[in-house]
């Protein structure tokens, strides 16, 4: 295991060798929260793949690094889990970018369903897709991912063919089903087979369910599965469903 250090975001790396200065919230944190000093080493990573090992070696307005080397990142998912979640009542949407960004989503899409409590006008008004940027990032920078998966702008959810490509949602696409739905055993290897592409969309829908016409309107786009016969809160579903999913595909 690699040894544990404090590690901070900086979107412009540079090589070993070079220095770069930690943005104004990064060097408030690393002086006012963890209360570093110049020679404290620390983790670096770009959001994009790259892993850094670096030691403060000034401290001014803001906190200047010095890049030491370039370390092996904790390894992506070999399948690439874009989520397309149903926006939830309050704050469980942080809930949901948090542990999904924690589990390995490649991207995140919030959608608007039918029975969705907001509106995109609503969403975009509040800066909340700004907001869970910053939470998917703060989940990066916890859980050791050197990858920030990117939110995605919200949309109003028009399921179709034509809408799931433009919405930049690759196939096999995966929409997870009510318990109640009828003749939809729990998923299981024989019926979710592991992408060959090594990407997939994972659908989850809102607190109130999915509405008949979406149902009807998914048939053709999306294979349909449970998580068995119980019903799980909306905020936890895709969490489970990704935990169970790599699991069925034998993905670490």
């Amino acid at each position: 295991m690699r040894p544990v250090r404090h590690r901070f975001f900086v979107q412009d790396a540079g090589a070993p060798g070079t220095t770069v200065v930690l943005s104004a919230e990064e060097s408030a944190h690393a002086t006012r929260v963890l209360r570093l000093r110049p020679g404290a080493a620390i983790g670096v990573f770009d959001g994009r793949g790259r892993e850094l090992a670096g030691v403060v070696s000034a401290i001014n307005d803001q906190v200047v690094v010095r890049i030491d080397a370039e370390v092996p990142a904790v390894p992506e998912p070999a399948v690439a889990i874009t989520l397309a979640h149903a926006v939830l009542k309050g704050d469980k949407m942080d809930a949901v970018v948090r542990d999904a960004v924690m589990l390995g989503a490649a991207a995140i899409r919030p959608i608007v369903t039918r029975r969705s409590e907001t509106t995109v006008a609503a969403l975009e008004r509040g800066h909340r897709v700004e907001r869970w940027r910053r939470v998917a990032l703060a989940s990066a920078k916890q859980c050791g991912r050197a990858v920030v998966p990117n939110v995605l702008e919200a949309l109003e959810f028009a399921p179709g063919p034509a809408w799931f490509d433009a919405a930049g949602l690759p196939a096999p696409r995966l929409v997870l089903a009510e318990p109640r739905a009828e003749g939809l055993p729990p998923m299981s290897p024989a019926r979710i087979e592991r992408p060959a592409e090594g990407q997939a969309t994972l659908v989850v829908g809102p607190e109130g369910g999915w509405a008949p016409e979406e149902i009807q309107a998914l048939e053709g786009s999306c294979a349909a599965v449970t998580l068995g016969p119980r019903t799980l809160r909306a905020d936890a579903a895709a969490v489970v469903a990704m935990a169970a999913l790599f699991a069925v595909w034998g993905v670490e």
